[in-house]
C-alpha cells in the first residue's frame, strides 16, 4: 500500500518540475508534470531518449483524463471506460490540448488509466496525469526495482516513490483508439 507521506513528497517533486521514479503495473517508471516542459526535457535527456517519440500519460480516474478526451465521440468514450483503469495505453487523437513535447512527431496521444495503487496514489495526490515513461536508459532494460532504477540514475531524480512493480511480465499493451490495433 502507498505511504501517503511518500506520496505527497512525491506529488511536490512533481509540482516543483522534478523527476521521479514510482512503480507501474509491468516496470518502473519516471515522471514528471506533463505541461513542464523544462521538466519533460530533463526527463527526456536522462533517459536519452527523442522527444519525436512522444510519451505515456497515465492518470488516476478517466476525469483526470478528460482535456485531452473532449471531441471524442460516444463510442470511442465507452470503449475508454470500459477498458480503464488496466495496464492498457490508448492512442487517442489530439485535441489541440498536449503539448509537442508530449505527442512527439504524432498527431495522437497516449494516454492510461492505472491501475497500480502507488501510481494511481500519485496521480490522485498531483491532481491530474503524470508522464509515465519507463525507467532505463535508451536501450537498456527497464528496471523492474527500485535497485535497478538505483543504478541507472544514481543522483538524477528528486524522489524514488516507494513500492513493487505490479506482475504484469510484459509493458502495457498499446492501442489505437481510431482503428483498434494493437501497436504493443
Amino acid at each position: 500500500m502507498p505511504v501517503p507521506f511518500r506520496i505527497s513528497y512525491a506529488a511536490n517533486c512533481l509540482q516543483q518540475g522534478g523527476v521521479i521514479a514510482y512503480p507501474t503495473e509491468a516496470v518502473w517508471g519516471l515522471g514528471c508534470d506533463p505541461m513542464n516542459e523544462q521538466a519533460v526535457s530533463r526527463l527526456l535527456a536522462l533517459k536519452g531518449r527523442s522527444e519525436a517519440k512522444g510519451l505515456i500519460l497515465i492518470a488516476a480516474s478517466i476525469e483526470q483524463l478528460s482535456p485531452f478526451l473532449s471531441g471524442l465521440d460516444n463510442k470511442q468514450r465507452q470503449i475508454l471506460t470500459d477498458s480503464w483503469p488496466a495496464a492498457i495505453t490508448w492512442l487517442v487523437p489530439d485535441n489541440g490540448f498536449a503539448p509537442p513535447w508530449i505527442r512527439g512527431g504524432f498527431n495522437s496521444v497516449a494516454l492510461r488509466v492505472t491501475a497500480h495503487p502507488v501510481a494511481k496514489s500519485l496521480c490522485e495526490a498531483f491532481g491530474g496525469p503524470i508522464v509515465s515513461s519507463s525507467a532505463n536508459l535508451q536501450g537498456k532494460a527497464p528496471a523492474k526495482n527500485r535497485q535497478r532504477v538505483q543504478q541507472y540514475f544514481p543522483s538524477a531524480l528528486a524522489t524514488i516513490v516507494p513500492g513493487q512493480a505490479g506482475n504484469k511480465s510484459e509493458p502495457t499493451q498499446i492501442k489505437d483508439l481510431l482503428s483498434g490495433a494493437t501497436l504493443r
